[in-house]
């Protein structure tokens, strides 16, 4: 990169955390920090639902995925969360928001306390937390090792520089400042695209690449599925992929509960989830065609967009493509951080100290701020070590652990608050959480040879049929719970009621 690329990309981070200052102007409690006090216009919570699932894996995990086996990366990834989001819309968007509406509350999970008791709510908030350190951690080494790839920097360095920026505008200016430091960076990734499109289009000889393109590849790369990638892969990453970009790993929750109404919830899942459909065929463009123009070093083909980039665009455009990268990583994390900032702020440390109960507005954000501050600095931790052997890589990261554990952990929200699951209580939520924690460690750690479809659907489908089986089998509802479930399946006026002590 040449100084005018530096001096593009910082621009770029100047802007970012110039919103971020701005932000802390809407920031007068802990629920216009969470949830943006449920003023978020319904494109905006749209467009920073869809934002918030991208990471720099996309360049990195996917781009290979795309290079080795070509439009199976959309079909297995992409279209299915485009799919899921649009079932969201109607069963689960509406009733996360009027969870915020109606409950009063700030945190996905405080929700949990009520619907089953607070033990099932730590189970979950300290299993997801966790789990999203490591996530995170990998879409900052992914964001890193592309830095260095195009900079020199070493990994740490570049994890450094990335979380740093992060931390400073979502810190300041809550889910405002990730919402709209969102939309900046749709606009940025949308510019940056479209060059990569165009450069990539230009060297194939034109427009009519497009058409052509599948005619100049290996015949199995225009097939939806192919290699590991199966029916049974796409079906099972369905189911996960709908619990998980609806609210499972809580901040795609808080897109839905920061918006109005929940008609405008489920208008801004419906943006989120053609978004989805259409856009990534534009950026999975370029990674389709890398076979034709560049030669992947590593055996994952991890560097192959970073070596397109390199060789196609020039520079001062770079710089652009670089932000580009940065903006799906940054918008995922600081989305992320905000999200478990809440979940602990508002679902654990109220539980672990009576002080913090009774925290007034003022103590209430420094601790929400620290939180964010610390759950970054754990997942740069993290990221440091993602291709450790206990770790491996970048993808496995993200396919393995996330879609193997999404499952247990996000099936008691989600189900929980539908009415066909209204029997299923604190037993089958608990019972199915760890029974699918349990079949995510047999199924790759335990026995060896399991499919890469098997060891994705297990843990999921472990976790639904026992939260299922039991409630019909030992049922927990109660007059209570009857209540909770009909509150947030009604757009009629309700009374929010306290939730119970300890829980929040």
């Amino acid at each position: 990169m040449t100084a005018l690329d530096w001096l593009v990309l910082g621009a770029y981070f100047v802007v970012m955390v110039a919103i971020g200052v701005y932000s802390h102007s809407r920031i007068g409690n802990i629920s216009d920090f969470f949830t943006a006090g449920g003023r978020m216009p319904w494109w905006l919570a749209g467009i920073s639902h869809h934002m918030s699932g991208y990471s720099a894996v996309m360049f990195t995990g996917y781009a290979g995925l795309a290079y080795l086996y070509g439009a199976t990366s959309y079909f297995t990834w992409a279209f299915p969360i485009a799919v899921g989001i649009a079932i969201g819309s109607v069963l689960f968007a509406p009733r996360l928001n009027r969870i915020r509406a109606k409950l009063r509350v700030s945190s996905p999970l405080e929700f949990l306390a009520r619907r089953y008791n607070v033990p099932t709510q730590q189970a979950l908030a300290w299993s997801g937390g966790l789990l999203k350190i490591v996530d995170v951690g990998a879409k900052w080494a992914a964001i890193a090792t592309l830095l260095s790839t195009f900079t020199g920097l070493s990994l740490n360095q570049g994890i450094l520089l990335t979380g740093v920026v992060t931390a400073v505008y979502c810190t300041v200016g809550g889910l405002w400042a990730d919402a709209l430091t969102d939309f900046g960076q749709f606009v940025i990734q949308l510019l940056a695209g479209v060059v990569m499109l165009v450069a990539v289009l230009g060297k194939l000889g034109g427009i009519g690449a497009i058409g052509g393109l599948w005619d100049r590849l290996p015949p199995e790369h225009a097939h939806p599925l192919n290699g590991p990638y199966t029916l049974t892969f796409l079906l099972a990453f369905l189911f996960i992929k709908t619990f998980e970009y609806n609210g499972g790993m809580w901040n795609q929750a808080q897109r839905y509960m920061a918006a109005p109404t929940p008609a405008q919830a489920a208008r801004g899942a419906r943006l989120s989830a053609a978004l989805w459909a259409v856009w990534p065929l534009l950026l999975f463009f370029p990674m389709w065609a890398a076979p034709l123009l560049v030669h992947a070093v590593k055996p994952d083909a991890s560097d192959s967009y970073a070596l397109l980039t390199t060789q196609l665009i020039p520079h001062g455009l770079l710089g652009l493509v670089v932000a580009g990268f940065f903006s799906h990583t940054m918008a995922m994390a600081s989305s992320d951080a905000n999200a478990i900032a809440s979940v602990f702020t508002r679902d654990v440390i109220p539980v672990l100290s009576s002080r913090a109960r009774a925290w007034d507005t003022r103590a209430s954000l420094v601790a929400a701020r620290v939180t964010t501050v610390a759950f970054i600095a754990l997942s740069m931790s993290v990221a440091t070590q993602v291709n450790s052997p206990a770790l491996k890589d970048i993808i496995t990261v993200v396919i393995k652990w996330v879609a193997g554990l999404i499952g247990p952990i996000s099936i008691p929200l989600l189900l929980g608050m539908l009415p066909a699951f209204r029997r299923s209580g604190p037993t089958a939520a608990l019972t199915s959480w760890a029974a699918g924690l349990f079949v995510f460690w047999l199924t790759n750690y335990g026995i060896s040879g399991v499919s890469t479809a098997v060891a994705t659907a297990a843990p999921v489908a472990t976790s639904l049929v026992l939260f299922t089986l039991i409630g019909f089998l030992r049922p927990e509802n109660t007059p209570d719970r009857e209540e909770l479930i009909s509150t947030i399946n009604t757009d009629e006026d309700s009374a929010a009621r306290p939730l119970p002590a300890g829980a929040a």
